[in-house]
């Protein structure tokens, strides 16, 4: 009797953690191209995306007018997940970071605020504006 073959092109790589995180990197990526795209045809100039600080990591910066809006981005899968994307904890950790940047990309004058941009397949990208106000 021969062994069973398995044909490479059928196998799936299983769903371990380092795997986990290349997807969720991935999706994270693509939900902050949308959402960059998005903005900008709401008006917004992107500054920068993927800024890192010793807080966190603020997704995007984007200007309009005379206003800054350092901007948090989730994606999910589905629209359900969404309601459990953010959380007061993320949410301080990008006002901390936005602290920081805060002199790096607003001038006097500008005002600056936290923003989240909610993506999830299907549906057109949910902006939260002023979604941290501490």
């Amino acid at each position: 009797m021969m062994p069973e073959r398995e044909c490479k092109c059928c196998v799936v790589a299983p769903m371990t953690s380092p795997n986990r995180r290349r997807v969720a990197e991935a999706s994270g990526r693509t939900g902050e191209t949308i959402a960059a795209w998005y903005l900008r045809i709401k008006g917004w100039r992107i500054l920068a995306t993927r800024v890192r600080t010793s807080a966190g990591e603020v997704d995007l910066v984007a200007k309009r007018g005379k206003l800054i809006a350092f901007v948090e981005v989730k994606s999910r899968a589905t629209a359900g997940e969404l309601d459990f994307a953010i959380d007061e904890r993320r949410l301080a950790r990008v006002a901390a970071a936005a602290e920081i940047l805060g002199t790096r990309y607003a001038t006097a004058g500008e005002d600056i605020r936290i923003d989240v941009i909610l993506i999830s397949p299907g549906m057109r990208p949910r902006h939260i504006e002023n979604a941290w106000i501490g």
